[in-house]
């Protein structure tokens, strides 16, 4: 099961935490789609700021979201400029005009150890037709060299051109993945290229979490 499913999902709330948190007795689909949304407009819009991680949550009519960034500079602009046009691109692509939106920008400090830097790291190298093997192997040095137990990195597509698709991985250090108190942060992203598309996946064992101690957040 624990090499099936996903490592962030399998964990939640022993060493993880849900991305969207919020209760809604009427109007779930319609929060979980807005959600959705926002949480892939953003993947997108601020792939080259490091972006770690969504997390919303509602209060009442209010949405919070906590933006976790390597790179929180890019994102706030001079003077706070950035997160008042982040707003109204969010309100654009809602297609709303009213919405009570708070936007909290929170900066991550180990990057080699946040899977989703490293795996999108990754595809920008394959998107600029850097050899693969080459960009997977820097990355699992990178990691290891910050404090890693292990990683994993796995390829999947038309790799280098081939005709036929295939998948390559790469694995070095400890990575128990039926060991629910491993803190285990697990990445996949999608690379396009001019012959289709690769898949970027990534785990990263940053050591277990004991009872008693606090799940650490991906922060």
């Amino acid at each position: 099961m624990g090499q099936k499913v996903n490592a962030n999902s399998l964990r939640l709330n022993i060493t993880d935490t849900w991305k969207s948190r919020w209760l809604a007795k009427t109007g779930f689909a319609r929060m979980l789609e807005e959600d959705t949304r926002i949480r892939e407009f953003l993947s997108k819009q601020l792939k080259k700021a490091g972006l770690v991680r969504v997390d919303i949550e509602r209060f009442g009519t209010t949405i919070v979201i906590t933006v976790k960034t390597t790179k929180p500079g890019m994102i706030i602009g001079k003077g706070g400029g950035g997160i008042d046009d982040l707003k109204k691109k969010i309100f654009k692509h809602l297609n709303v005009s009213k919405l009570d939106l708070k936007i909290n920008i929170e900066e991550v400090k180990e990057i080699n150890l946040q899977s989703q830097v490293i795996a999108q790291n990754i595809a920008d190298q394959i998107e600029k037709r850097i050899a693969f093997r080459r960009a997977m192997k820097g990355a699992i040095e990178q990691v290891m060299e910050s404090g890693a137990l292990g990683v994993k990195i796995e390829c999947a597509g038309r790799l280098g051109g081939s005709e036929i698709a295939r998948s390559e991985r790469l694995f070095k250090g400890k990575l128990p993945l039926h060991t629910l108190r491993a803190n285990i942060d697990f990445a996949r992203v999608t690379a396009y290229t001019t012959y289709g598309t690769i898949g970027v996946k990534v785990w990263i064992n940053r050591g277990e979490i004991f009872q008693g101690q606090k799940p650490k957040l991906k922060a």
